[in-house]
């Protein structure tokens, strides 16, 4: 199974996540009032701030071409008003590190964390972050905007909602739970990404800005049971569909309200997709909190239990309505003995050749994660890595999952030999025909 040759083989990463000793935003102050299942906070994570540049030629080694990171808002804006230059210089060092190293730089704005001055006003939920986000990213973009292959606004937005305002296990500003709370946040947020869209294209109109969206393969528990079908139908529309149509068409719809937002309509150069899981719901009458999302804990909880690469495919064809080049711009699994990753990795992968040779236009696959980091709430009981990463000691150890990804890189193609060599049992879903027992 062969890729393009100019396909991009992608790691990903979030600047909390790995960077270490970021104290001044809310998920720290979140950490430190106890909120990790863990109890063990991100302390210095990865320690990318200090030496970004040693993972980075693991990528390298690896055989990545992109990378896609996010910028932390706390170290560049410690204050309002007050921008750290020092910080936007160890930003753009690390971004021509990646490009010495042959990585493409894709840079993400806002990945859940704000500043903790930013917090205390209520963060998105109050209207004065739609100001602060477009003057932040002004700066950020001067500063770093020749050096960015590819912008990401902002990271799962509706994940970021319903995980903060709705099932609460995200941090929130004090009296902000609730539909109604979360609505309101939404809608500042489609605000915050238009206008950080334009403010991007003012200054680099060539290069390609948008959204790392969450999408979920969501269905219906009993697939004979019709308020089961109809729930699944509301769940899809609204977590998956209700972004998108408004960014497409710059009105709101309900639940979110009426009416439109400016310079909304069309913000988007491609589909950036965040793809990790099924969701299986069904009806009862329990809050939407007990159902929906917060019911698979699965999808968003203790662990993500239900991957399903057949979703894929399906999902990448209803994005085709969108008419943009397509970025996997998240998928991977928690498996800290890396039993079911390899294959799952391969199985994903054939769902994106499969849509590549429907013409499809997906240009790029950016793996979760390079290496183990901070999984927010999950603290570091969830391990994502291609390469394993002790944070007691920051040693390194690379899994099979990686050496595979190293393969696929290298040689843009998928074969039987992988599969005999790091995941055996696909040999005969696959690969049927091919391997050591066929005939």
């Amino acid at each position: 199974m062969h890729f393009p040759p100019d396909f991009l083989w992608g790691t990903a990463t979030a600047a909390h996540q790995v960077e270490g000793n970021n104290t001044n935003n809310d998920w720290w102050q979140w950490e430190q009032a106890g909120h990790i299942v863990s109890g063990h906070n991100s302390g210095l994570a990865c320690n990318w701030w200090a030496d970004a540049e040693a993972d980075l030629d693991r990528a390298a080694e690896m055989g990545t071409n992109a990378h896609r990171l996010s910028v932390e808002w706390s170290r560049i804006e410690p204050e309002p008003s007050v921008f750290d230059e020092e910080a936007l210089t160890r930003y753009r060092e690390i971004l021509q590190g990646m490009r010495q190293r042959g990585i493409r730089p894709m840079v993400t704005l806002h990945h859940f964390t704000n500043p903790i001055w930013l917090a205390e006003k209520g963060d998105f939920s109050s209207e004065l972050a739609v100001d602060y986000f477009n003057r932040y990213t002004g700066k950020v973009v001067a500063a770093l905007g020749d050096l960015v292959t590819e912008w990401v606004t902002i990271n799962e937005p509706l994940i970021y909602v319903f995980m903060r305002h709705v099932l609460g296990v995200f941090p929130a500003p004090e009296g902000q739970r609730g539909w109604s709370a979360a609505m309101r946040t939404t809608r500042h947020l489609l605000r915050a990404h238009a206008v950080a869209y334009h403010a991007i294209k003012e200054r680099h109109p060539e290069t390609p800005v948008g959204v790392a969206k969450n999408f979920l393969h969501v269905e219906a528990a009993d697939s004979s049971s019709p308020l089961d079908r109809w729930l699944a139908g509301w769940v899809d529309r609204l977590f998956n569909g209700l972004w998108m149509e408004a960014m497409a068409s710059g009105r709101l719809r309900w639940p979110l309200g009426r009416g439109r937002i400016d310079h909304l309509a069309g913000s988007f150069d491609y589909v950036g997709v965040n793809y990790y899981t099924r969701l299986p719901v069904s009806f009862t009458l329990r809050p939407l909190s007990a159902v929906g999302l917060g019911g698979a804990e699965g999808a968003l909880g203790d662990e993500i239990v239900q991957p399903y690469p057949e979703g894929l495919l399906p999902l990448l064809k209803k994005l085709q309505r969108f008419n943009r080049p397509i970025y996997i711009t998240e998928n991977g699994t928690p498996d800290a003995e890396d039993n079911r990753r390899p294959a799952l990795l391969m199985e994903h992968l054939r769902q994106v050749w499969l849509a590549i040779n429907f013409n499809f236009r997906v240009m790029g696959y950016y793996h979760w994660t390079l290496t183990d980091n901070f999984e927010w709430d999950r603290g570091w009981t969830q391990r994502f890595g291609l390469i394993a990463m002790d944070p007691d000691t920051q040693e390194r150890t690379w899994r099979d999952s990686g050496r595979l990804y190293q393969e696929i890189c290298r040689r843009g193609v998928l074969d039987d030999q992988m599969a005999e060599r790091y995941a055996p049992a696909l040999l005969k879903t696959m690969f049927p025909g091919q391997g050591p027992d066929s005939a």
